[in-house]
């Protein structure tokens, strides 16, 4: 078990920013487990500025590496670079999932491990980086740590499963991908989705912490069985 002052010891390395106010980088390594009723001192305050100082800084870095590409073209980019499963990769690279404070109950159910939370903990540092700084904080970090994310983007932009199989689907037989939620468990702080997608007869199903990360999953499997 990390301390405390390690904790934020370590995440101030990482951040390579020295906090006026270290205060807000005790609230976003806070899970909402390790806080009382109502989620009060948690991170997700931080995580919802730090979701929308994230989709601005990484929206910038497109317009300037890509400034004849259209909102079509990039639009795509943006969707994949800000995706769950981008933020929790850089997250668990990083080493996020050790920082955090977790209810030990949750903690042993490898709470911090879910995907869904380390992308909403990288937003909150963001978010904390943001306010206790400003955006130039903000972007020196976004734009050390995801990198290796943009120059690997080809000419092409990237597709999500969901758009992916959608494609397939209305090339087949012009008709929609259906996603059904099979069932919803776990507590509010860190549930968990099974979804079910369908193109005619053929299925696959698909389970993580949101309702839009099980559908990728689905997808992702559907597409899989579904390649010639």
């Amino acid at each position: 078990m990390i301390r405390a002052e390690d904790r934020l010891e370590r995440a101030i390395t990482l951040l390579d920013h020295k906090f006026t106010r270290v205060d807000l980088l005790t609230e976003a390594l806070t899970h909402r487990s390790a806080v009382g009723p109502g989620g009060a001192g948690s991170n997700e305050r931080l995580e919802f500025i730090g979701d929308r100082v994230l989709g601005l800084v990484v929206a910038e870095w497109l317009i300037e590496r890509y400034p004849h590409e259209r909102e079509g073209r990039l639009g795509p980019r943006l969707a994949h670079l800000v995706s769950r499963e981008v933020l929790a990769s850089i997250a668990e690279q990083i080493g996020l999932a050790e920082l955090l404070s977790v209810a030990h109950g949750e903690s042993k159910r490898g709470v911090r491990n879910r995907a869904t939370v380390l992308a909403d903990a990288l937003e909150a540092l963001i978010g904390a980086l943001y306010i206790d700084a400003g955006v130039d904080a903000a972007r020196k970090f976004i734009r050390s740590r995801f990198a290796a994310r943009i120059e690997a983007q080809q000419s092409v932009p990237p597709k999500d499963c969901k758009t992916a199989l959608q494609e397939l689907s209305l090339s087949r037989d012009g008709t929609l991908p259906c996603y059904h939620v099979v069932f919803q468990h776990g507590p509010s702080h860190a549930p968990r989705f099974r979804v079910r997608v369908m193109v005619g007869a053929a299925t696959a199903e698909g389970e993580a912490g949101t309702k839009r990360e099980a559908e990728q999953n689905a997808a992702q499997r559907l597409l899989e069985q579904l390649a010639p």
